[in-house]
């Protein structure tokens, strides 16, 4: 094993390897900070690029845009408090914040680094323990992946920054708007009322660029007179992105534990067909803060929840390279893509894969361990140029922002019916922002809205024995987990409450 992967990484800084490798983690980092432009679109402007490339190039370039732009999503999260990627939507909570206290160099590195980390412990567990994360997904049926989906659902709770009432209807106006549209089974119309619009339902990208971004420019622009936000503005713009990146590290390192569980839930996640990095990145940050002493600082700029949010979507990464290179199963869209890559070039992936192109697929890991390094050192390079987007006077910087925003949600399907949608769904965050109700569950409900109709539907299909879900062991398990997560949020809502009465009545 120690072999062939040295005979990688020799091969892979090679330089005709080297340089597509360092152009896709550059492209991937640039269109992972866009906001709109996503990895998955990156990697398919990439795609025609590599045709005349042999595989080992094609496939390097293109796990570089991968571990790029899921590092790059955090640009744009801790600097603006949009998510570049729906792969860095928890690192907006904790990483904007801290940003806006007047750390941006700290929150950029803290993400960075565990960026790194993260991704390097994910290849290490990518490569180490294949076979038996093969073996765990192979045995996943839809009542398997219902009872997931519904775990994960379970984390609203934990998401809930205020009422856990209020986290429960915002991820119930989630799973609603996925109903609307054609139903995934059938592909027949639900509440489309005769309109063409509504027949198509509502593309997610749009949605999540008009939820987030929207709301958060309006209320940025809403606090342009006010003496506080401007003083918060000028601390952002004052501050530099310089930081010590010794005691960053030792902040990193020194959470062993935290950094560690969030690169197996990336993995874990990133192995599982059709999850992706958005519900990695989520749960692991609500395992953080569930498993955290001091919960009630996560969503105020604490450290760990930056370090498991992008710790875990880094190693996502690895995970979804088990898939496709053992099944021959995309794991998202973007392994999607490189499946298809594979399959130009006349590669036949799946469970005789490796055996069969060794030096290719131990290429593909090199790839995924020299990319890391890459992608900081770009980071590193480009950090003055990031600073710039925070000295922008907000009345310039947001009308740029919104044109970025329409420009990529017009990029979805190429039709004003995705622009409309980012409007209307710009609209409905603002309103819930000035309700109060958070926004994550509401983005959760739309992730997995799909996947648990998908999957309820085709377990009943094959069985229609409702006790299924709970006998068969993996998925009881999963739905005990999901109880346990719900019980276990709702003790710390009622822990919190019960302090701050304590500390009113003490005043």
């Amino acid at each position: 094993m120690l072999e062939p992967l040295g005979n990688g990484i020799l091969t892979i800084v090679q330089w005709q390897y080297l340089l597509p490798l360092f152009l896709g983690t550059l492209i991937g980092v640039v269109g992972g900070a866009l906001p709109g432009v996503t990895i998955t679109l990156t990697i398919i402007v990439l795609l025609p690029f590599t045709f005349g490339l042999d595989p080992l190039q094609g496939l390097a370039a293109m796990t570089g845009v991968y571990v790029g732009g899921s590092a790059g999503g955090l640009i744009t999260a801790t600097l603006l408090g949009i998510p570049g990627t729906p792969s860095a939507i928890a690192t907006t909570f904790d990483g904007f914040p801290m940003a806006r206290n007047g750390e941006p160099g700290r929150a950029i590195w803290l993400g960075i680094w565990s960026s790194f980390f993260g991704g390097l412990l994910g290849g290490l567990f990518l490569i180490l323990v294949t076979g038996p994360l093969a073996a765990i997904a192979l045995r996943f049926g839809p009542w398997e992946y219902f009872s997931l989906f519904v775990l994960a659902l379970a984390m609203v709770a934990g998401l809930a920054e205020g009422t856990l009432l209020k986290g429960l209807i915002s991820a119930g106006i989630g799973l609603v708007v996925t109903m609307v549209g054609s139903d995934p089974i059938g592909g027949i119309p639900r509440f489309a009322f005769d309109s063409d619009f509504l027949r198509g339902g509502f593309p997610f990208l749009p949605v999540l660029i008009g939820v987030f971004a929207f709301s958060q420019i309006m209320t940025d622009v809403e606090s342009l007179g006010r003496p506080k936000s401007g003083q918060a503005g000028a601390a952002l713009a004052r501050s530099s992105l310089s930081a010590s990146h010794l005691k960053t590290i030792g902040e990193i390192l020194g959470r062993p534990l935290l950094l560690l569980w969030s690169t197996v839930v990336g993995i874990l996640i990133g192995v599982l067909p059709a999850v992706g990095g958005s519900a990695a990145n989520m749960l692991a940050y609500d395992q953080a803060k569930k498993l955290s002493s001091h919960p009630d600082r996560f969503g105020k700029g604490t450290p760990e929840g930056i370090i498991a949010a992008e710790s875990a979507n880094n190693a996502n990464v690895g995970g979804s390279l088990v898939t496709i290179m053992a099944f021959g199963i995309p794991g998202d869209a973007v392994t999607a893509v490189m499946l298809g890559a594979m399959t130009i070039h006349g590669i036949q992936s799946g469970p005789l894969f490796v055996s069969q192109n060794v030096e290719l697929a131990y290429g593909i890991y090199a790839a995924y361990i020299v990319a890391h390094p890459l992608m900081v050192a770009i980071m590193a390079v480009s950090a003055l140029i990031m600073l710039r987007v925070t000295q922008v006077r907000l009345s310039v910087l947001a009308p740029v922002v919104l044109v970025l925003c329409v420009v990529g949600a017009y990029a979805v399907g190429n039709t004003m019916s995705s622009v409309y949608v980012l409007v209307i769904f710009g609209a409905v965050g603002y309103a819930l922002v000035k309700t109060g109700f958070p926004l994550a569950p509401l983005i959760l409900g739309l992730i997995l809205g799909e996947q648990i109709e998908l999957n309820l539907v085709r377990s009943i299909m094959t069985d229609d024995d409702p006790w299924l879900f709970v006998t068969r062991p993996i998925s009881g398990g999963l739905l005990l987990a999901a109880a346990l997560s719900v019980a276990l949020s709702v003790w710390q809502h009622l822990r919190h409450a019960s302090r701050t009465r304590k500390v009113e009545a003490d005043f």
